[in-house]
Order: C-alpha cells, then structure tokens, then sequence
C-alpha cells in the first residue's frame, strides 16, 4: 500500500499501534482535514475509500448493498470514512468475531451517525481514538525541551528556550493544526479557516443525517459566532442563545440550540473540556459547567474574522484564544499519556486554567497567560488554589503547579515552586 511520502508523525500513531496489539478493530475519529486518513495509512495494509469519487461513487455504493464487500483485504485493513455506510460497524464487530484475532481493522469518521442503523456497539471488538488537528510539537513549531511527563515524574532543569515574537504566536493560532495548510502562507491558512467553516455550513450540514431534510445554516452560523465569542468559557445553552439574539436580533429556541450543539459534536467540531472532580470524600463542592472549544483556534478566527494583526490590537481576545491554543494543545499531550484534560473551577470562584489528570491519579494543574508580566499573578492563584485544596484534603493535592507562557524565552522553576514553561518549548 502507497504511504505518504511527507508524511508528519502525529502522537496518536503510538496510540493507534498499541491498540491494534489488543482489539480486533479501532475507529479513530475527528473533525475533517486533521490528518486521520493520512495517519492510519501509516499501519494499515490495504484500505476500502467509502468516500472515493471512482466510478460514480461505487465504493458507497457497493458497502451499502453489502458491508462485507469493504472488509476484503491485507489487514490491517483501513476502511476510510464508513460513516457513509453505516453497516459496515455491524459488518466489522462480526468479522472480528468470526476471525477472533488482533489489529484487524482501522476504521475513520469524520461525523458519527446517529445510532439507527448501528445494531451494536462494538464492545469488546472495536475501540475508538479521538483525533484533533495538530499540536505545536508536532506541527515543529514546539521545541519539546520540557515534557509533561517528565513534570509528574520530577524531571525538570531550567533552560532558555529562545525569543518568541508575538505575531508568530498570532500567526500559530490563525492557521491552526491542519496539517495540508502548513506550508502554503499566512493568506492561504485564513481563507482555509473560512473555507472549512463555509463547506460545513454549504455541504455537510444540510446531510448530516435524515432527521430533517433541510437544517437553517443561517441559525447554525449564528451559532458557531456565538461560540467562537464565549471560547475556552463555560458559557451556558441559555447564554448562547442569548448571544445569538442580541448579535442578530433572531429567536431561537433553547431545544434548537442544543439540537445544534448536538450536530457540532456528532461532526467533533466542539470539544467540551470537562469540570475537575475529586474523590467523593472530598468536601470541597466543584462546579461542573464544562468549557466550550471549537476543535481548531483557527475556526475561532475564522468565525469572527481575526488575523494577526487584529489579535495583536486586541489583546484581551488575543489572550482568550492564546488560553484555548494551550488546551488544544494540552488536550492532545493529555490522550497520549492515557490522560484527561479537565478544568477546576469551585464555588468560592477559584479557578485554575487546566487540569491534566494521569490515570494512576496524579494531576498538575496549568495556568495559561501570553504576557510574562502576568506570571506573578497566575502563579499566586495556582499557590493559594493549592492551599485550599490541601486544607480540604491533602491528598487531593496536585503534583505539580505550572504556568504556561506565549512571550517567555525560558522554561525555570521560581522559588515558589511554581514552573514557568513557554507553549512552544512543551511536549507530552
């Protein structure tokens, strides 16, 4: 099978081989253009393009009158975008079964069809990866010097990590992690953004699935801006469809909204970054609201028509946006540790940035500022956040305290303890 000769490594390609040693079947998933084709190239051995324009669409064709057609051949098998053809998840959870070994198949989709038509759910046989664009470490735009693991595991020297120029860090969140748009400009990675968010509203909307057969782009646009507004916020279904109204003077319904919402998740162009909890003994109530993230910063750009330049004249937004850069980023490190990424947020309005949680239970908790004038601040809220967790529960503590910086040129260790870490120096 042809590979990609410039193919860029991606972190969840450890991933996805490890899970092939273990199950029969692994769907990786995530929004469009973020590479997953590509990727599971990479291990598969031959491949079944549901997608494929050849022959008048004849792939599709042929796995909807029988799914069994799209298993045949060296395996690992790659079956690309078989939402299209929804039997094919029953057709593989049997062919599993009947075959009863290992890294059989890889399946991706790039939207998740609603369950009719799915009769199981493949536990047992099929296990799904989460894919997102790419993170500044893989994209190169991150040196690695400091991992993330290396943080939990005591591992850290100070070192200088060289200058960082605001606008390149404005011009890494205009352009995103795709990874076809890398080397094309600054002018094609913009219009790129828009591009994306035009075809989903054009294209992929109004086919999303048989529940209506016409979807208003319009409210759906309406509702991208709005999330694009409240980014990396917890900004409630009744708050956005407040936005919506006040931008647009337009009613909508709280069930549309999150009829919406819904469809955004099925298609993973959101991510909810999910509310830190600790042990049931602990007495320390935490909110729950989760924070809202389209999948890319780049989209975020698009939607509201940032370039670098108006970031730069912005900064509040700027600051926003750099925040929602880091826990993409930070999300991806945190799946290729077997790890989650949470926020912490509790009722006397104490808030930290970004929770990594290993599975053994460790965690570390980031704080995500661009300026480095705002380092004193950021790590005087981690330390007392600390301190009231240790006086709840000590064993709720964190394993480490960092902040994360755009516009440092060093990675140290302050006298508090507190580290000091540029995004473009990290990696898991």
């Amino acid at each position: 099978m042809e590979k990609n000769k410039n193919y860029l490594p991606r972190l969840i390609d450890s991933q996805l081989k490890d899970r092939l040693g273990w199950k029969g079947a692994v769907c990786v998933e995530g929004p469009k253009w973020c590479g997953k084709t590509w990727s599971c190239q990479e291990q598969a051995q031959s491949s079944f393009p549901v997608g494929s324009p050849a022959g008048n669409f004849s792939n599709r064709m042929l796995a909807r009158e029988n799914p069994m057609l799209a298993l045949e051949g060296k395996t690992p098998h790659l079956i690309d975008e078989w939402q299209e053809a929804p039997g094919i998840w029953d057709a593989v959870r049997m062919e599993v079964d009947a075959r009863g070994e290992y890294g059989q198949f890889i399946l991706t989709g790039s939207s998740t069809p609603r369950i009719k038509g799915i009769m199981h759910s493949g536990i047992g046989r099929i296990t799904k990866l989460r894919m997102r664009s790419m993170s500044l470490f893989e994209t190169g735009n991150s040196t690695g010097r400091v991992s993330v693991k290396d943080l939990f595991d005591g591992n850290f020297s100070d070192a200088m990590t060289g200058e960082i120029d605001i606008r390149e860090i404005a011009m890494l969140i205009t352009r995103g992690g795709w990874p076809g748009i890398l080397n094309a400009g600054e002018h094609a990675a913009l219009h790129n953004a828009r591009d994306y968010v035009s075809s989903f509203l054009e294209e992929d909307l109004p086919r999303i699935d048989d529940k209506r057969s016409f979807r208003d782009a319009r409210k759906m646009r309406f509702l991208l801006e709005s999330l694009a507004r409240n980014e990396s916020t917890t900004a409630s279904v009744s708050k956005l469809r407040t936005d919506i109204s006040i931008a647009t003077d337009m009613d909508i319904t709280q069930e549309t909204v999150n009829e919406y919402l819904e469809i955004l998740k099925r298609c993973f162009l959101i991510e909810d970054q999910n509310a830190f909890t600790f042990s049931a003994r602990s007495k320390n109530r935490l909110k729950q609201a989760p924070k809202r993230h389209l999948t890319d910063p780049s989209l975020v750009c698009a939607l509201l028509s940032l370039t670098p330049e108006k970031l730069i004249g912005d900064l509040n937004t700027f600051g926003f946006l750099f925040e929602s850069l880091a826990e993409h980023d930070l999300d991806i490190y945190a799946r290729s540790l077997n790890g989650n990424l949470y926020h912490y947020q509790d009722y006397s309005n104490r808030e930290i940035d970004a929770v990594l949680e290993l599975e053994d239970g460790r965690w570390g908790a980031f704080e995500i500022k661009l300026g480095a004038s705002q380092i004193d601040k950021a790590a005087e809220n981690l330390l007392k956040t600390e301190r009231k967790i240790r006086e709840d529960n000590a064993e709720n503590a964190p394993a480490f305290l960092a902040v994360i910086c755009g516009l440092s040129n060093a990675a140290y260790r302050r006298k508090d303890g507190v580290y000091v870490i540029p995004l473009t120096a990290l990696k898991p």
